[in-house]
């Protein structure tokens, strides 16, 4: 990956919508240049994919909390049939494997305070793995961004 790669992922962080075209104007290269650097780093995994960032207050679920959890053994069984549980919880938008005191923190969205104490109750603390869970919400957003520093 050399620089003009590093720029047009710079470029396509900011808006992924931009077309192969005005990648080339503003990079000074053909679109087709552009077309094929950008399906080979598709090809060779550095773009995952393209997502439209919503808005959770106008979709209903700026309600985020942060939960830490501790799970009850650290054998793999345990550890793999949390993750797999986890993955398929709609509400759960990140989930991190921690060093620390705590095993996993859990980014969750959700309408509300009830809503957040339905999923604990019917959801996440159901799992026979979790041993104890933390929670703190969130206040205010200061910076949240998908892009990375290239």
């Amino acid at each position: 990956m050399d620089h003009i790669d590093k720029k047009i992922l710079k470029e396509l962080q900011q808006n992924s919508k931009l077309t192969t075209k005005a990648l080339s104007l503003e990079l000074g290269l053909s679109a087709t240049a552009v077309y094929e650097r950008i399906k080979r780093l598709e090809r060779s995994g550095v773009i995952l994919k393209y997502v439209a960032l919503l808005d959770p207050e106008k979709v209903g679920l700026d309600f985020r909390v942060f939960c830490q959890v501790k799970l009850n053994q650290h054998v793999q069984s345990q550890i793999g049939s949390f993750e797999k549980e986890v993955g398929r919880l709609e509400e759960v938008v990140s989930c991190y494997h921690l060093g620390g005191e705590y095993d996993y923190l859990l980014e969750i969205c959700v309408r509300d305070m009830a809503a957040y104490r339905e999923f604990m109750v019917a959801k996440l603390t159901r799992s026979p793995q979790i041993g104890s869970t933390h929670s703190a919400f969130v206040i205010k957003s200061v910076k949240q961004t998908h892009k990375l520093p290239l």
